[in-house]
């Protein structure tokens, strides 16, 4: 499979001026990084202590930037894939508005400033899993594994889930068992998201050279690994209730909501012809962003309601 790797320096684009302040708001990927910061907040929130709010803050912002930092060193290195693939040819460096030396730069500068913050203001447990994050999401997944193995996704979702696991420890200075909880939900989570938005984009990652599930190992194929995974997290999303994380409410939640996205994973795998298979696995891309936020989104609406009533 390395021969559908491509040199990270190829097919570079063009040394570019400096971009504006929203190329490189760009380069942090926003979208992402809100996901990440939420999910670190519902780990402090659900975290046993009480960390001064200015001292939260900090890390929450040491966290965004630190997701900032893993979107722009992603953008730097996979420049020559982005530029072949629709979805991501926008982006500021294949099109020539940041130059990828500057992208580096600024993701390194980022990156070694919210860890050491982060370690300084906070604790340097939380400083180390960011370190971590940022390191895994960089070297292991973009470096190593994204144009490697199939299986880039499976173990390069680690780097998305560890925020709850970073909100934790920036409250207690520990990993305890309700963050890994949490790390396993969306580490179960990130393949059939993922996958779901590499059926309908099989062909830009077989242009990129890129050996997603779909790819290499087929559409149907993938949407067996999809239904597999779906399963497999429905009942596993549902332990937080069981742990004290989560009341009733959340019980009630998540059990509909994993039963939803075992049905969309279902008709995924069902439909495997034209535009009825692109409509199901877009369907379950788009469900599976909601569903992560509303189990969080429910844990922490618990968590404040309780609070609030002590």
């Amino acid at each position: 499979m390395a021969d559908l790797g491509f040199q990270a320096s190829a097919l570079r684009p063009a040394q570019a001026a400096g971009g504006s302040v929203g190329d490189f708001v760009a380069l942090m990927k926003p979208r992402v990084m809100s996901l990440v910061v939420f999910t670190a907040f519902v780990g402090m929130v659900l975290a046993p202590g009480q960390l001064h709010p200015v001292l939260a803050i900090i890390a929450l912002i040491c966290i965004a930037v630190g997701a900032g930092a893993s979107g722009a060193l992603n953008m730097w290195y996979d420049a020559d894939i982005d530029a072949h693939m629709q979805r991501t040819a926008s982006r500021p460096i294949p099109r020539g508005r940041i130059a990828p030396d500057e992208a580096l730069t600024f993701g390194v500068v980022l990156a070694v400033g919210s860890v050491v913050t982060l370690g300084l203001l906070v604790n340097w447990v939380a400083g180390a899993l960011l370190a971590l994050t940022i390191a895994f999401y960089v070297f292991v997944y973009t470096m190593w594994l994204k144009r490697r193995t199939p299986q880039n996704i499976v173990i390069g979702g680690a780097a998305g889930a560890f925020p709850p696991m970073i909100g934790w420890a920036a409250e207690t200075g520990s990993v305890g068992l309700g963050s890994i909880v949490l790390f396993l939900i969306i580490f179960m989570w990130t393949p059939p998201h993922f996958w779901a938005l590499s059926l309908y984009r099989a062909r830009d990652y077989a242009r990129a050279g890129v050996p997603m599930l779909p790819v290499v190992a087929g559409a149907n194929e993938t949407r067996k690994q999809i239904l597999i995974y779906s399963a497999l997290l429905a009942p596993l999303a549902t332990m937080p209730a069981f742990m004290g994380l989560g009341g009733s409410l959340y019980a009630v939640t998540s059990v509909a909501l994993g039963s939803v996205f075992v049905m969309l994973a279902a008709g995924v795998y069902r439909k495997r012809e034209g535009r009825e298979a692109d409509r199901a696995a877009k369907q379950l891309f788009t469900y599976s962003i909601l569903y992560l936020f509303l189990l969080f989104a429910v844990l922490l609406v618990e968590r404040g309601i309780a609070r609030l009533a002590a």
